[in-house]
Formats: C-alpha cells, structure tokens, sequence
C-alpha cells in the first residue's frame, strides 16, 4: 500500500477527477460516508449519542458537510460548527454547505477566539468529536483560533474521529510543531500519510482506516515521486508457497553464520534457531573454536564449525579462509562477533571477498563504522545490512537522533549510495532498497525491545534470502513475520516478560497465519 504526501494526493485526486471522469463532489460524498461507516464500526452505540461535527473553510470541511448530514438522514443526533466563515467557503465544500441548509441543520460559525470561548462548553457536552478543520495542506503551526480550539480538545476526555488527517498534522512530515489534534481514530482517503505512520506525529493519529474514495488503484500506484509503502499482509502472502511433496533440504537453501565470540554465544544461537524456524534447509554456524561447543549445546537443528580465534575469545582473521571454503547460499555475520582488529579485519575480508549475498548485523556493521564504503554491492552480489538506530548512526557519522528524526531519508540516502538493502530497525522498521524504494513495516510491537530480538531478525532475513534468492522480497517477509511473531507471542507472554527467545516458537505460526491457515498451540 503506497504512502502519499500532499503533492501526490493532489495529483491522485486530479487525475481521478479530470483523466478518469470522477466528478469532484462525488469524491467528497465517497469520503463522508466513508467516515460515518468508521463511526458506526467503531461506536456500536452511535444511535443514541450525540455527535458534533467541526469543519474547516476547504475541502476537508466539505467531507464535515457530508458527515453531518448523513448522521442526520441516519437520525444520529449532530451538530455542526464551522471553524470559520460561511463567506469563505467555496466550490464542492460550499454546495453541501447549502445542502444542509436546506435540511434544515443549523451550521454555527466560530470565526474567532471569542466565539469559540462562546460554544466551547456547548461543544464539550457531545460525546463524540469530528475533527473535519484541516486536511492534507496544511504547511505552518496552528496559530489564533485554530491554535486555542485544538488545544482545548486535546484537554477533553471525549474521543475525536479525525478525516483524513487530525487537525496540526502535516502530509509532509512526521514531525509535530505546534499544537495538533490527538484523535482516537483517524479516517485518511485513498493512501496512508507519512504523519500517520511514524512517531512522534504517529501519536496523534490513533487508529487508522484507509478509506477507498474512488481513486483507482493504478492511479496511486504510478504516480511520480517518492515511492514509499507500506508492507501488507497481501504484499508477502505471495511469497510463502506450498511445498512439493518431493522437497529435500536442498531445495531451501543453506546459511551460514559467523557469530558469537566469548560470552557472546547467544546471539549466535539466536541467529540460526530464527533461521531454522524460518524454513531454510541448513545452517551453519562458523563461531571461534572455544565457543563452539556452546553454541551447538544451544540447540540441535544446525551445524557448527569452529574458526581460529584470537586471545581474547574473537574470530581470527585465518578463519576467513575456512569460512570461504565453507558450502553457503547466503552468509550472514554480526551477531555477538565482539570488537577488535581482528574482528574488524575479518569482516572486511568477508566483504571484499564473498561469493555469495551477504546479510550484515550488529559488530560486522560496527566493524565497518569507518570504512563504510566497503558495505556495497559487488560483482552481481546483494547485500543486506540491518543496522538499530545506534550502528546507523555510526555509519553515517551521525547521532542517534538525526537517524531516528529522519528514519525514511537515513536509510533511503545510504541504501542509494552504497548499492545494499538497508533494514533500519526499530518501531515501524525502515526497509530501503537501491533504486530508492522506501517499505515500512507496522507489525510489532515494544515487548519485543529486548535484547537478541535483532538477532532472531537477521535469522529470519538470512533464511528466507536464502529461499527466494531475492534481497527485497527476503526483507519484507522478514521483517513483517518476525513483527508478527512478535504480537503472536505478546498475547501469551506479556509486552514485560517476553525475551527473544519467546519470537521463536511463533514464528511458524506466523507462517501460518500468513498463508491463512489456523495456527497451531506453541507449547510452553
């Protein structure tokens, strides 16, 4: 599902308009009713309460005019003040603004800070708030009236149904300045927004319904411009297929692991059982020598092999040869490989070197922190780095919060200028692609911000990398079933107690889910 600012709405709306023949005001009609059919799934008792509806002087307002009446021909009790005057309100918007005048529903203007002082106490009787004042063109901070009204619902326990955008918010920017409506539920036309997806202005959307107002899907789709989605349960179905009754482990490829160093065996286990319950046909894991044995006491689905290591308990740059030599589809290397020259000489050989794809995490991505350059695509060879807000933020010579202010164009800019697939981790996980493609993830949740979750990803990523053999597609699926084990499991384990670990078992059933059959009880 593709994610719009406020130019490609605007374009998405005049080529429906002007190009497919739908007329204007039928768009707005489509988006009213649509709101009311939100109002009515979310509020079984909308019947009986009162409803007040706040329009703004645009189109937005127009999609208000439409709610209310339709309340009204559904005899929900509504009420509507316009944000604003009626003199100011022009073309669709203004026509169904006469509509209601002649239904008789009275429209109460609030021009300014007196009279919402005025009809402040009448609106906070309602029990429930349509925020329809400002819609997806909005550019500056809320200011006079504006500023004082959204600041003073906000303050009200009385839940607010936002259209298409809660009012403050812009299409733009995930960014909050200023004062911006805090809606229980928000109701946005044709594409999700950018604000609605990601923190901090996320928070202000609450629930989100993607509404179908009549523009065409290929109308969205080829639209020029940033191309941003949204990863969905139909965009990776397709990736999980039935198996051939005659399928051996070849057929599904091999990873193999480089991780784990001393007192840092878990990771490396955490990699390969994510692996493993990911469906890949082998895995290996390459750890130094006196951590082997530790390692492959962990669990008894995957091969170990010990590597050359330096004092202090850290792979040695002579191992490099012996994983070279080793049988692999797809490597992947990071999880609890430790720090050092060693260490760091070893990942760039890896890199330089390889003839398979490779997935990169945690210490193999701080091994590159000043040599970033060597994290790139070469001779034909995908490469998957999956770095937390902290390792992006050393690779790009940043801070943790640049990164995280600017999710989107952090991992779009490094993915462009290194050729790789970036897996930027973290709430709503970033997924950018070579040739600019933006994915973001919203399957999780925060039981799973707990140590080695990361790793169980790059297990996940490995496994189905070495499946399909295609870095974009093993990125998608990955991440969205390792969030969806995730919020399978929080509902037996608790967002407080759930440990890595816990994503494993869940992990099949997310397979399963997926594809839509029944899952099966994961056993304590």
């Amino acid at each position: 599902m593709r994610v719009l600012n406020a130019t490609q709405m605007r374009e998405a709306d005049r080529l429906t308009i002007e190009e497919i023949g739908v007329p204007s005001i039928v768009l707005m009609e489509n988006a009213g009713r649509q709101v009311v059919g939100a109002l009515e799934a979310r509020f079984e008792e909308l019947v009986g309460q009162r409803v007040v509806v706040l329009c703004g002087c645009g189109n937005n307002g127009g999609d208000g005019f439409v709610i209310a009446r339709t309340l009204k021909q559904r005899e929900i009790d509504a009420a509507v003040f316009l944000v604003g005057a009626v003199r100011d309100v022009q073309g669709d918007a203004r026509c169904n603004l006469n509509i209601l005048g002649q239904i008789g529903m009275p429209v109460v203007e609030i021009p300014d800070e007196q009279a919402w002082e005025l009809h402040y106490s009448e609106i906070a009787g309602f029990d429930v708030i349509v925020d329809a004042i400002l819609g997806t063109g909005i550019k500056v901070p809320l200011i006079g009236v504006l500023q004082t009204l959204v600041a003073d619902i906000n303050e009200l326990e009385i839940p607010v149904v936002s259209v298409d955008l809660p009012t403050g918010l812009s299409a733009d920017t995930h960014d909050v300045v200023g004062e911006a409506m805090k809606a229980a539920l928000t109701v946005t036309m044709g594409a999700p927004k950018v604000s609605l997806l990601l923190p901090p202005a996320e928070m202000h959307a609450g629930d989100l319904v993607v509404a179908d107002v009549g523009i065409p899907r290929r109308v969205i789709d080829e639209l020029e411009g940033p191309r941003l989605e949204v990863i969905t349960r139909e965009s990776v179905r397709r990736f999980v297929g039935t198996r051939q009754v005659e399928s051996h482990k070849g057929d599904f490829g091999h990873v193999l692991f480089v991780a784990g160093s001393a007192g840092k065996t878990g990771a490396a286990s955490l990699a390969a059982v994510g692996a493993v319950k990911s469906g890949v046909g082998l895995v290996t894991v390459a750890t130094p020598r006196s951590s082997q044995a530790v390692v492959a006491s962990y669990a008894a689905d995957y091969m170990t092999e010990g590597l050359a290591e330096t004092p202090d308990g850290c792979v040695d740059l002579p191992g490099l040869e012996r994983v070279l030599g080793l049988p692999s589809d797809v490597i992947a290397i990071g999880p609890g490989l430790g720090k050092g020259s060693s260490v760091s000489d070893f990942v760039h050989g890896l890199l330089t070197r390889s003839g398979v794809p490779l997935v990169c995490d945690a210490d193999a991505l701080n091994a590159c922190a000043v040599e970033d350059a060597l994290l790139c695509s070469h001779d034909g060879i995908d490469v998957i780095i999956t770095p937390h807000p902290g390792e992006m933020a050393r690779l790009q010579g940043t801070t943790v919060e640049d990164v995280q202010a600017n999710r989107i164009e952090a991992a779009r800019s490094f993915a462009i200028g290194h050729g790789v697939h970036v897996v930027l981790k973290g709430h709503r996980t970033v997924i950018a692609c070579p040739n600019g493609h933006v994915f973001l993830n919203v399957t999780g949740n925060p039981g799973m911000a707990t140590g080695g979750t990361g790793d169980v990803l790059t297990g996940v990523i490995a496994a189905w990398f070495a499946q399909l053999l295609d870095a974009e597609a093993a990125c998608k699926i990955g991440v969205y079933l390792h969030g969806l084990a995730g919020d399978l499991a929080v509902v037996e384990k608790g967002e407080v107690a759930m440990s890595a670990s816990d994503l494993v078992p869940f992990l099949g059933n997310a397979v399963l889910d997926l594809a839509g059959r029944e899952g099966v009880d994961v056993e304590e």
